[in-house]
């Protein structure tokens, strides 16, 4: 139990605030405090009655809470465009007449239905893939290892990335999404997608990368075709 205050032990602002949490109704028996406390308005330098600043805060969470509910409108509607977006890339890809279409159905259809400003992917060990197809040579020992090392997107800064060169104009890839093309959960990958833009924020470190790995996920179920 506090013991009572003394001259060695005067109230503090704690104890005030807990009498007051534990003697609700205090200001029942005191109406008359509530609009004799004045307390320092947060827009100026008035006083303000201690009813008008709860409504000030009130009205403050009313706005935070509008806030937040607008954030989340815009979240869904972003999500659903990209929800939308991404089952009209599926069924495109499902509606390719010949497996080898695919690889440059899948770089035009990212440029066009995401907005994105260069894509390039290439593919090996695929036995039903022309030999001829750029898309089908030019894959390095080290890309194929970086590939299958990849178990989620890489998003970031181009640093000098060897699959950057697949690109059309490699000088003005700032930003890269590195996707690596594989069946399910084998650990060895069969091709590598990569998405640039000349904002170096459009791939950046950090971003949640969901929405890239079902791309890739994707794209990968298509061309198994290739198999």
């Amino acid at each position: 139990m506090t013991p009572p205050p003394t001259a060695m032990n005067p109230i503090t602002e704690d104890d005030i605030a807990d009498f007051l949490l534990n003697t609700p109704d205090f200001f029942s028996r005191h109406a008359e405090l509530l609009s004799a406390v004045l307390l320092t308005s947060p827009h100026g330098n008035r006083a303000v009655s201690l009813q008008e600043r709860q409504a000030e805060m009130l009205r403050e969470k009313i706005k935070t809470l509008e806030r937040r509910l607008m954030e989340m409108i815009r979240h869904g509607n972003e999500n659903m465009l990209i929800a939308e977006r991404l089952l009209g890339f599926a069924r495109a890809l499902l509606l390719a007449r010949s497996a080898a279409e695919l690889p440059a159905l899948i770089e035009q259809d990212l440029r066009e239905r995401f907005l994105v400003p260069q894509v390039a992917l290439k593919v090996w060990d695929l036995p039903l893939a022309p030999a001829d197809a750029t898309w089908a040579q030019g894959a390095s020992a080290d890309v194929k290892s970086l590939a299958s090392s990849l178990m989620a997107p890489y998003v970031g800064v181009n640093a000098g990335f060897e699959a950057a060169g697949w690109l059309a104009e490699p000088a003005q890839a700032a930003s890269l999404a590195l996707i690596a093309l594989r069946e399910g959960q084998q650990p060895q990958a069969f091709g590598l997608l990569v998405l640039a833009s000349p904002d170096v924020q459009r791939f950046h470190e950090g971003m949640a990368t969901d929405f890239l790995e079902r791309l890739g996920e994707t794209a990968s179920a298509a061309l198994s075709r290739l198999r």
